[in-house]
């Protein structure tokens, strides 16, 4: 992965590689000499952005050590601090009352590292206090904790009052939204809430879930934990697994790699989110640089028709 495959994340400040490597508990599903394999084979790729969290709050609150695990890889791999980009998560769950820089002071230390560099603030169950939330963030930036943030699983009038918030006290807005994104699940990016902050150049797009868990890629019960099943789809995303697959294989390509390619094809998107557990999956998933060059649009217009989700209001759920 060359020059030309790294982008600008929003107004984040932050330039980083198209592809990313994160999903929950990717660093925990393989033993961990294949874990220190598959970042040094991932960052000598190209790829340099790790989306890597603590899950140990709200209903994530099962003591995982993936991000633990991930630090010791990245140690034994070799791989300067300067080599990579970390994405951290700031959790509302239990906000304020767990706050930033305590959920901070934790993150890095377990992932052994002084810094991130970006960080995803979401998932909250009562509407959020925005401007506490906005002005709590731009501290802990003014204290060089990371350089730029993004939101995950807000509503879209909670980012519209958190861009016009931070806008007008001239504090750090969110450069990017880490939204489910995928052949199959648009609305929420395309539709006409983050859709019109994507147009306006106002958001990146950082697309996250792209396989379903896997159910996209026909793996019809995945044994790990994936994200919820918004609208309903998943059954007909289980269905639509088999005719992805045969519209792959007319372009002589894997499924994954058509996948990634429709995502990376769509224009507000400036990173790609993905998780693997060997480095054959990896391999695979690179090659979808080169689909996106050879068909470009054609990819997108393959696929069409599985645009499954188009009835979700992607202004009053996620």
């Amino acid at each position: 992965m060359t020059g030309e495959h790294a982008a600008p994340l929003g107004s984040t400040g932050v330039t980083t590689s198209v592809l990313g490597l994160g999903s929950w508990n990717t660093w925990d599903r393989m033993a961990f000499g294949d874990a220190v394999h598959l970042i040094r084979t991932a960052v000598d790729a190209g790829i340099t952005l790790f989306d890597v969290a603590h899950y140990d709050m709200g209903p994530h609150a099962e003591g995982s050590r993936t991000d633990q695990i991930f630090g010791e890889a990245v140690r034994a791999a070799g791989i300067g601090r300067d080599e990579y980009q970390l994405c951290g998560k700031l959790w509302l769950w239990d906000y304020p009352r767990t706050g930033f820089a305590e959920q901070l002071d934790t993150a890095l230390a377990r992932a052994g590292v002084d810094h991130a560099d970006l960080v995803v603030v979401g998932d909250y169950r009562e509407p959020p206090d925005v401007p506490r939330i906005v002005t709590a963030v731009a501290e802990q930036i003014r204290r060089g904790r990371f350089t730029g943030w993004g939101v995950n699983n807000w509503l879209a009038a909670d980012l519209d009052a958190a861009l016009e918030f931070a806008e007008r006290e001239g504090l750090p807005a969110p450069g990017f939204a880490q939204l489910k994104y995928s052949v199959v699940r648009r609305s929420m990016a395309e539709g006409p809430f983050y859709g019109a902050h994507f147009a306006a150049g106002r958001l990146a797009l950082q697309a996250s879930d792209i396989f379903e868990g896997g159910v996209l890629l026909g793996n019809r019960t995945p044994e790990r934990k994936i994200g919820a099943d918004v609208g309903g789809i998943r059954e007909s995303i289980v269905d639509a697994a088999g005719e992805l697959g045969r519209i792959a294989a007319q372009f002589g390509v894997s499924s994954a790699q058509l996948a990634l390619a429709f995502c990376l094809e769509y224009e507000p998107v400036a990173n790609v989110l993905f998780g693997v557990s060997s480095a054959r999956q990896l391999a695979d998933n690179l090659g979808a640089l080169r689909v996106r060059a050879e068909y470009g649009a054609e990819v997108r217009s393959a696929v069409e028709h599985l645009w499954l989700d188009r009835g979700v209001d992607p202004g009053g759920s996620w």
